[in-house]
């Protein structure tokens, strides 16, 4: 895995200057326009670990089915699943890109996988990680263990060891979300961001500033360094979609990851760990973070909801200059 990102990392480096930039011309499973990077990493990733006997099998954003081991490798007692490159349309503008990974135990180990293999809850995950590539390119990981930070020295070409036991800081101060969705938004959700943006004046008796930056990587980076929350809750823009983010390869490695590192992650009601996938590509909603944030959120979507009007209004609030108490 650390070759395949250390191989990545060269080619986001190197830009246009190696041809790499642009959209490929084609449409993955997700019905997703893919970049030229995107089609380079999904590569780099089969091509780094396909050959050495660990894995029985991988899935990825970027493949219909899951990849089937050459006849001529061995097969071994993990399965692979990844986003070789996500956010990959914060490319052509030179913005934080990364890679996310997941390992889980194969049931039938040294046999060819089977797709109903890779559907397991994310609480049997044994490792997961990202690595983002940014000024620097690092690679977090968790094997159980805690979460350790990685940074690659591209002179020597190896990752060293630079921050040990990651914890998220548990007093949030940053909130990320699609402000363009609000209107597709529940109620509960509503509610939370409100409270945030009322500041010191509201509820929450503090201010609040908000990211987006459109990278899961990049997102939860920020938030393991420096606190937080990160919302894609479920909207009723698309009702086909019940989520955006891919459980699999995306949610349930970021969960461990910030589990792992104090903090918590759910789809709004339930832990995004205890999720049972259902298809190979399915799509879930996703807040994780600090963990007193994120049990806030749970509790709005578990409690009745509140008028719609008083969240819009902070006159009509629950602290508001015109609230009338039942």
């Amino acid at each position: 895995m650390a070759l395949a990102c250390k191989a990545i990392a060269h080619r986001i480096a190197s830009g246009a200057l190696t041809g790499v930039i642009g959209a490929a011309g084609a449409v993955n499973v997700q019905g997703e326009q893919q970049q030229k990077l995107d089609v380079v990493a999904n590569d780099l990733f089969i091509r780094t670990t396909e050959w050495g006997g660990e894995v029985a099998g991988m899935v990825s954003e970027e493949l219909d089915e899951p990849y089937e081991i050459p006849a001529a490798y061995p097969r071994g007692k993990y399965l692979l699943l990844f986003d070789p490159l996500d956010g990959s349309s914060n490319i052509d503008v030179n913005v934080s890109v990364g890679s996310i990974f997941s390992i889980l135990r194969a049931p039938d180990p040294g046999v060819a996988a089977q797709p109903e293999d890779f559907l397991q809850p994310g609480s049997r995950q044994v490792a997961a990680g990202y690595a983002i590539y940014g000024p620097a390119t690092v690679l977090m990981l968790t094997v159980g263990t805690g979460v350790h930070a990685f940074t690659l020295d591209p002179g020597l070409g190896e990752f060293f060891l630079t921050r040990q036991s990651v914890r998220i800081p548990e007093q949030a101060k940053e909130f990320a979300i699609n402000a363009s969705n609000q209107r597709f938004w529940e109620p509960a959700v509503q509610r939370y961001v409100a409270e945030c943006l009322e500041g010191r004046t509201g509820p929450r008796e503090k201010d609040f500033n908000m990211r987006w930056v459109a990278s899961l990587v990049a997102e939860a980076h920020r938030i393991l360094t420096r606190g937080g929350v990160f919302l894609y809750p479920k909207d009723s823009k698309d009702p086909g979609k019940p989520g955006r983010l891919r459980l699999l390869y995306e949610a349930s490695p970021v969960a461990m990851l910030v589990e792992q590192a104090g903090g918590l992650a759910t789809d709004g009601r339930n832990p995004i760990r205890d999720v049972i996938p259902t298809e190979l590509h399915q799509r879930v909603p996703f807040v994780f973070g600090a963990r007193d944030e994120v049990e806030r959120v749970a509790r709005y979507h578990a409690e009745p909801p509140v008028d719609p009007e008083s969240i819009l209004s902070p006159l009509f609030g629950a602290r508001g200059l015109f609230h009338v108490g039942t």
